[in-house]
Order: C-alpha cells, then sequence, then structure tokens
C-alpha cells in the first residue's frame, strides 16, 4: 500500500538523523544540530496521568540525537520563577506551601483543561465529533499517526485528516492525552500544518506536558517563528527532556522579557559550556539582540550550513533573516508551507510556496486569493507575480464572460496544473454553464470540484462531452444526484491520457459512493480487473473502524492506506475501500471530492 519517496518529505525538523529510528522510538527525534555538546543521558520523567489508569509509556533516547543533559551551572530558574512564601506575622506561624498547593494559585482547578477532551476546532467551528475516537485502542491509533508518510496525494484527504487532527476530540483509552496531542500535531507538522500543529500543542496546560509533548511544542512554535511562545515551557522542558535548544530559550526568553543582563549571561554560559555553536548559537543571540533593552547587531552567516532544520528556520523567519533557497532543499516541502502560512515572511517570498501549500490543501483557494491580491498591493512584488495578480482581478472582474474566461486560460497556461486550478476555482464558478466547451469545460469543472464547489460545477452537466472528464467528475461529485450510473455509461467513459487506468478509477469512484447498482459493481470488477473483495489487516481494520462508527480511526487508517507519490499510485481497490469507509462514517461529502479529485488528477 505504500510507494517509495524521497526522505526530504520527512525530514521536518531533523538535524542529525532520519525521522524512520525517531518514529520506532514513540517520540520525535530532537530537532536540535550538530554542535550541541557531547552525548549524556537525558533525565527520565514519568508522564501525568490523563484521566486513563494506564500509565504513559517512558521515552526512549533517540540513537544519533544530541539531547543531553546540561550543566548545572547553566540551569539557572528565570525571574519568578521559584515563588517564595512569605512567612505569617501571626504567632502561630502556618507552615509554608508546598508546591502543589502554590500551584492551585497560580491555576485554579476551575481553570484547569481537562487532558480527556482536547484541541481547538470544535465541531460547531468546522471539526468533526469529539467522538470520532470514542472506542478506539488508542495506542493502535497513535502508530498508525505514525505510520502516515505524508505530505498524501489527495488534497481533500489532507484537508479531512487536518480537520480530525485539530478537532476537539476525546482522548481514546490507553494513552496520556498529552502524548496523543503530541501525535496529533507531529503528524500536522508533518503535513505542513503548523498553525494547526501549534493550535493542539497550546491547547494543553503546561502542567500536565510529557516529555514527548515538550518536543513536539519546540518544533511546533519554530515552525510558526515563535520563540517567545517557547517561554513558558523552557523550564519544565529542560527538566523533562534534557534537550539544549531549552537552555538557549532561557536565554531567549530573559531577553523578551527585558532582562538583558541575564540574557546575556546566560548565551555567555551556554557558549562556555559547547551548549551551541556556528549559526545555531548566532541565531539565538540574534532572538536575544532583539529583545527589549537588546543593543547588540548579530550577522547571520549562512555559508557552512548544509541542513535546514526547525530550530534554524524558526529562529530566522522570527528576527526576518531570510533563509537561502539552496538551503529548502535539504529539507521536505513542509518547510515551504510553513512558509506559506507566516506572516512574518514578506508577501513576494510566501507566494511560490503559498501555490504549493493550496494545491496540497494546506491554504484554501480563498486564502492563495487573498495573498495574490496583497501582490498587487506590494509595490516590490516581482514582475511575474504582478502578472499572476492581474490576470487574476480580470478572471474575476472583466465584464465579459469571454475576457474572464481568456484570463482563466492565461492563469492555467498550457498545462493547468493542479495548484492554479485551485487558485481559479471561484472564478470558475462565476461563468455561466456553456460558456467554454471541451478541455476547457473539464478544467472548469476540476477547478470548481478543487474548492469543493460541486453545485456550481453540477451546472454544467449539460455542457460537458459526455464520457469525458468533466461529466464523469459531475457524476462522482453532484450532492443531488438521484439514481445510479448505468453499465452502458460506465463503460462509455474513455478521459484523457490512460483510458483504462481513468475507467478503473471512476469505476472504483462510483462503487465506493454507492451509485452504481450491485449487479453492476460486480459485473465492473470483473471486467476491469478490479479486486474489491480483497481482503487483508488494512481492509479488515477499516472495515472494524466503519462498522463501529469510528470516524477519526476511519480517517487515520484512509491516510496510511493511500499514501504514493502521487495519484497514479493509489490502486482502484483502496480508493473504492477508503469511499466507502467514509461514506459509512458520515463523511460522504468529502467521498465524493476525493473521487472526483482521482479523475482531476488520476
Amino acid at each position: 500500500m505504500r510507494t517509495s519517496r524521497t526522505r526530504g518529505a520527512l525530514a521536518l525538523a531533523l538535524a542529525t538523523a532520519a525521522l524512520a529510528p525517531a518514529i520506532a522510538q514513540d517520540r520525535p527525534e530532537s530537532l536540535l544540530p550538530p554542535g550541541f555538546g557531547d552525548p549524556a543521558p537525558a533525565p527520565r520523567a514519568t508522564p501525568r496521568a490523563s484521566g486513563t489508569p494506564r500509565p504513559a509509556p517512558t521515552v526512549a533516547p533517540v540513537p544519533g540525537a544530541v539531547p543531553t543533559a546540561p550543566s548545572t551551572a547553566i540551569v539557572q530558574p528565570l525571574p519568578g520563577e521559584a515563588p517564595v512564601a512569605t512567612p505569617s506575622a501571626t504567632p502561630s506561624p502556618t507552615p509554608t506551601p508546598d508546591a502543589a498547593e502554590l500551584a492551585l494559585y497560580e491555576m485554579p482547578l476551575a481553570a484547569r483543561r481537562s487532558l480527556a477532551l482536547l484541541g481547538p476546532a470544535a465541531e460547531r467551528d468546522g471539526g468533526v465529533s469529539a467522538a470520532a475516537f470514542e472506542g478506539a485502542d488508542g495506542r493502535f491509533v497513535e502508530r498508525l499517526m505514525r505510520r502516515v508518510d505524508a505530505p498524501l496525494p489527495s488534497r481533500w484527504l489532507s484537508i479531512l485528516l487536518r480537520r480530525t487532527l485539530a478537532s476537539r476530540l476525546t482522548t481514546p483509552r490507553g494513552v496520556n492525552g498529552a502524548d496523543f496531542a503530541a501525535e496529533r500535531a507531529w503528524l500536522l507538522l508533518r503535513m505542513g500544518e503548523a498553525a494547526a500543529a501549534r493550535a493542539v500543542v497550546q491547547g494543553v496546560d503546561t502542567a500536565d506536558y510529557t516529555p514527548k509533548l515538550y518536543q513536539v511544542a519546540m518544533n511546533a512554535l519554530l515552525a510558526t517563528g515563535d520563540p517567545a511562545g517557547l517561554c513558558p515551557l523552557a523550564p519544565g522542558g529542560l527538566a523533562a527532556t534534557g534537550e539544549r535548544g531549552w537552555v538557549l530559550a532561557g536565554a531567549m526568553c530573559a531577553a523578551l522579557a527585558g532582562d538583558q543582563r541575564e540574557a546575556t549571561r546566560r548565551i555567555a554560559v551556554a557558549r562556555r559550556a559547547r551548549v551551541a555553536s556556528g549559526v545555531d548559537l548566532s541565531l539565538a543571540r540574534k532572538v536575544v539582540g532583539a529583545g527589549a533593552n537588546g543593543r547588540s547587531a548579530v550577522t547571520i552567516e549562512w555559508g557552512d550550513v548544509v541542513q535546514l532544520t526547525a530550530w534554524r528556520w524558526g529562529l530566522a523567519t522570527a528576527t526576518g533573516v531570510e533563509v537561502p533557497d539552496t538551503l529548502y532543499a535539504t529539507a521536505g516541502a513542509q518547510v515551504r508551507w510553513w512558509q506559506a502560512l507566516s506572516p512574518q515572511v514578506p508577501v513576494g517570498l510566501r507566494v511560490a510556496a503559498a501555490e504549493g501549500a493550496a494545491g496540497q490543501g494546506v491554504l484554501s483557494s480563498a486564502a492563495l486569493v487573498d495573498l495574490y491580491g496583497a501582490v498587487l498591493d506590494d509595490d516590490r512584488a516581482a514582475a511575474g507575480d504582478s502578472a499572476v495578480a492581474q490576470d487574476l482581478r480580470t478572471a474575476y472582474a472583466d465584464r465579459t464572460a469571454d475576457g474572464r474566461l481568456r484570463a482563466i486560460r492565461s492563469l492555467w497556461g498550457a498545462d493547468a496544473p493542479w495548484p492554479r486550478l485551485v487558485l481559479t476555482a471561484r472564478a470558475a464558478a462565476r461563468l455561466p454553464a456553456g460558456s467554454a466547451t471541451g478541455a476547457d469545460a473539464d478544467r472548469l469543472v476540476a477547478s470548481m470540484l478543487s474548492a469543493g464547489l460541486d453545485r456550481s460545477a453540477a451546472r454544467w452537466r449539460g455542457a460537458v462531452s459526455a464520457g469525458g472528464d468533466g461529466w464523469a467528475m459531475i457524476a462522482l461529485s453532484d450532492p443531488d444526484a438521484i439514481g445510479n450510473v448505468g453499465y452502458a455509461e460506465l463503460s462509455s467513459y474513455a478521459g484523457s491520457g490512460d483510458a483504462r487506468a481513468r475507467q478503473r478509477l471512476f469505476f472504483a469512484g462510483l462503487a465506493g459512493l454507492g451509485r452504481l447498482s450491485a449487479e453492476d459493481v460486480e459485473r465492473g470488477a470483473e471486467a476491469l480487473d478490479v479486486r474489491i473483495g480483497a481482503v487483508n489487516s488494512w481492509t479488515r481494520a477499516l472495515d472494524r473502524a466503519a462498522a463501529a462508527g469510528e470516524q477519526g480511526s476511519v480517517v487515520v487508517l484512509a491516510a496510511t492506506g493511500m499514501q504514493a507519490a502521487g495519484w497514479r499510485g493509489i490502486a482502484p481497490e483502496m480508493l473504492y475501500r477508503v469511499l466507502g469507509a467514509l461514506r459509512a462514517v458520515g463523511l460522504g461529502g468529502e467521498a465524493r471530492m476525493i473521487a472526483a479529485e482521482a479523475i482531476a488528477r488520476g
């Protein structure tokens, strides 16, 4: 079910080793690059309970990583870190409160957030049901999440997976709530969803953080270019994980709090203790210099840097330092999508990354259009980007349908790449049905469906060629379709490109959506050699989750199954199983969009 792809697509925040060992160790690997000191065993910490009687597993050290325990000379309390109780003035002094009592003053029980229900997006806000993983074995779900080889070939499955992971979810049985949040955020980061990952980790009270969550939280905050977000976590993160990054975080946070003297002292101690060197230390000093009372200017030299890491990307972005394009090639595509989401990055640098992010589902069609709107107002924008923005405005605002269609064609170019179809989705929906024919009509339908505009696309049913791609996409996506597609219509579809491959995907889509009769399903499976009855461990797990109504488990299982370098690597049997399971748990709309996307991109 899996196909090979480059390791760069998985290299999120890795610095010294590949992601595979980290996955096997049930924790993400250290994000810090070489130069952070000699290895030493990190302190072990016991995760806090989450409402389930099963204790969370301890975190094993990762081979090849360098999460060493810093010298005690580096560990200094931040101002206000260790409050001291004032002695009572009464004749009979009361005992000094212990740490647990002091914690109640900082965070009363009524204000504590439960580990049993975590996530930023409630169902009314666009998330899935809180019970999406109810009844599932949390340990099994976590293992599945680690096996998802992001990015996925399907834009719509990626969008659905993001919605699921970012939803307010009940923690499944058998796992610690904070650890489950860490697994969700780690997968979101691998998908390029930095903002969603940050929201997930920040939904856990700092008192409930586990070593795994501390490490993923550092990645998430760096992926959003927010070193200040590390400040509430730095003392606990250093104690729980021993990661050298938390030592430098303490120095940066002292500067951001206005204590430049303490920040300078910590940087000096870190340098003497060889906590960091080279560009990693320079970037931390750059953040320190940007503090309230900072007076030092630090020049960042990238000449000797051969690997882009989350540490380097996050601190450079936070301080306005441009990362060389050559370094992006050393990391996964996800880092480019972090760039597309980052408001600190100038618009001109975000545009190219934003198109790829929109094609993957990290950005919506509307957000991509808004970004090009900002290009129109940017006097420093590149000529090519300005030309695209002008064409896009014409595609929306020209007085005639012919003028709008010409502008859309100009945006597509000769090959009509998928991100450009996403860009023109709403402009396509504004055209009158029948204003284009042939391949243009098919592309307009694909463009509308890339943004989920299914009823707008259905208006073109009578305008597209029977048996063509546009017709097939409408047959799969129309929410108001009545009755089944006949076997003769299935047989008449040829589409563009490899006719047999597309016909097999079309059949799998119709069968998975329940738009073929049982007799035609059997007949089509035999004629097209689509083995929809094949059974293996994945199909059994998917069937069990669908029968139990475990919406979240179905989505994660679908993601583990549909992993390939592109749509051509997705077997029609797998598409059939995924669509059927999604429909069974109430996700029929998403199933229709995935089926139509298979025709548009297969």
